[in-house]
């Protein structure tokens, strides 16, 4: 008796909890999709550290050379200006050619 009443409890249990495991993994695909955007927003940001980040240091070499410390402070300012300009126009760049691509006219 106490075997039959146990397998009862189980099937009953698994019966009532089938809803809540399907909303289990619909919540890990949207976490894993929020996971891969989080991903990919973090690669873009990388990309734009490392434009600025490369022109500041090209700017305070520059700079360097020609004036000494004050001249590399001077350069990698701007530098820094000069790589946040030139990813601004590469951002909108890229924005238009996606946009052009996604709606052919």
């Amino acid at each position: 008796m106490r075997i039959q009443r146990a397998i009862a409890f189980t099937v009953v249990g698994s019966i009532l909890a089938f809803p809540i495991s399907l909303s289990a993994q619909q919540d890990s695909e949207s976490t894993e999709s929020r996971k891969a955007a989080q991903h990919d927003r973090a690669e873009r940001e990388q990309t734009d550290a490392k434009v600025v980040g490369g022109t500041a240091a090209g700017g305070a070499v520059l700079g360097a050379v020609a004036g000494g410390g004050k001249g590399a402070l001077i350069g990698g300012a701007a530098g820094a200006g000069a790589g946040a300009v030139a990813n601004k126009v590469r951002k909108d760049k890229a924005v238009k050619k996606r946009e052009q691509r996604d709606n052919p006219q």
